[in-house]
């Protein structure tokens, strides 16, 4: 058993010494109780790092908002898929249906999770991966083959056919009635389990409970509709009116993309390089596309995302957002902040001991729609996030290559614009990842 050793008073004045041994300890004080942290070690010099000129850039429209809600997963790839409409129709402002694919999420997650919970219920409530299904349940966030799954078994409508309501710009309410639900319907259906209920009497609690669901997302989201009308002007004042359009006639006809020709490039140096990962507890489609990770080193997913860009495609990129970065401006630098040198502290880890440790999380998703180019090494990126138009410029955020190198963790690019040997990293036998892994 290790020794535990009491804080003495000897000793909390030896740490009362140290600090004040530094001569601009109090001067320092000063400056971070007034500012803040963040503020006080602010570097004067990004702004040269992080000036909004471009090499490469596609054009995009005005920037969407999720609001208070975690979709930012479905934010990006549905910006991938209207960047390619606004382009092939000239119509450059065109938004597709969030709160559609979020309706249809909400279903699909609830009939995933009541199977899950169906086949974990021999192992004890506080089971690592029971517990991980009752925490996860509904939860906002989501991976970038959750979005795509749905997409490919729902199709897509325009925004103004499903508009988003209050319960999408802000999902607290109805997450927080969602929970409540999977949680007590979870204890049902492991009671069940444990009392020999016949598989007849499973599958009808089942279809009661997602009864209970539809019911929920319905009043909150508004139901999804089965027909639309396709009618806007494009960017010529031309104007266009297709009648009656189902929503996957929509997405086959209108979007010129096979979303299983895309493989989710990651680098987690914590994971063994050169592997393909698969991670089935976070599925949320039953014969969806798979969550599956390709782990190279990041030059061959910077390599694929540069390739995908030139091609004029934008790219998905998740990140760890909540690392160096100003929202309000829309700056993400690795060396934005030099906190370690004004605290005197040294805290910093590299991207291998970060995701071992759970410091780094892929926290959120955005779009990269251009590069810039110096003696040809990238040297910063243009990145539209998903915060509406008063964050960043008009909603656009600029990295420098430090931080896309320390902070990105998954690209996902169109196989062909990725090298040979990664496309056969991508064909082997995938790793199957627990839930709880750095990479969910």
């Amino acid at each position: 058993m290790t020794e535990e050793h009491d804080l003495t008073s000897k000793m909390v004045e030896k740490l009362k010494k140290e600090f004040h041994s530094r001569k601009d300890a109090e001067i320092i004080a000063r400056a971070i109780q007034k500012n803040g942290i963040k503020a006080a070690s602010e570097d004067p010099t990004a702004s040269e790092r992080l000036h909004r000129a471009f090499s490469y850039e596609i054009k995009t429209g005005k920037p969407t908002n999720q609001r208070h809600s975690g979709r930012c997963w479905s934010f990006a790839a549905l910006n991938t898929l209207r960047h390619k409409f606004a382009t092939k129709y000239k119509f450059k402002d065109f938004e597709l249906s969030q709160n559609y694919l979020f309706f249809w999420d909400r279903i699909e997650r609830a009939n995933m999770f009541f199977q899950k919970i169906i086949a974990t219920a021999d192992k004890p409530l506080h089971d690592r991966t029971v517990d991980f299904y009752l925490s996860f349940a509904l939860n906002d966030g989501g991976q970038w083959a959750n979005a795509a799954s749905i997409i490919e078994k729902y199709g897509v409508v325009p925004e103004y056919v499903m508009p988003d309501t209050h319960n999408t710009k802000d999902t607290s309410d109805v997450a927080e009635v969602f929970d409540s639900l999977m949680r007590k319907d979870a204890i049902e259906l492991r009671a069940m389990v444990q009392t020999n209920a016949s598989a007849t009497e499973l599958r009808e609690a089942q279809e009661r409970m997602m009864g209970d669901v539809y019911k929920i997302a319905a009043y909150s989201f508004g139901e999804p509709p089965a027909k639309f009308d396709l009618e806007y002007r494009d960017d010529d004042k031309k104007f266009h009116q297709v009648l009656g359009l189902t929503p996957l006639k929509f997405y086959h006809e209108y979007f010129d993309t096979n979303l299983s020709d895309y493989v989710v490039v990651t680098n987690a140096p914590d994971h063994e390089m050169d592997r393909s990962y698969l991670m089935p507890a976070q599925d949320s489609v039953v014969d969806g596309l798979p969550i599956k990770f390709v782990n190279v080193p990041f030059a061959e997913l910077q390599e694929g995302a540069i390739k995908q860009l030139q091609a004029g495609e934008t790219v998905w990129v998740g990140n760890d957002v909540l690392q160096q970065m100003d929202r309000k401006r829309g700056l993400m630098d690795a060396k934005l902040y030099h906190r370690e040198e004004l605290l005197d502290v040294d805290f910093v880890m590299d991207k291998k001991h970060r995701l071992e440790t759970k410091q780094a999380v892929v926290s959120h998703a955005m779009t990269l729609t251009g590069f810039d180019m110096v003696n040809d090494q990238p040297t910063r990126w243009k990145i539209e996030n998903s915060w509406g138009k008063d964050n960043g410029d008009n909603g656009y955020f600029v990295m420098t290559q430090d931080w896309f190198e320390e902070y990105t963790y998954e690209a996902v690019i169109n196989k062909k614009y990725l090298s040979d040997r990664v496309k056969k990293v991508a064909a082997s036998e995938p790793v199957t990842l627990p839930a709880w892994d750095s990479l969910q």
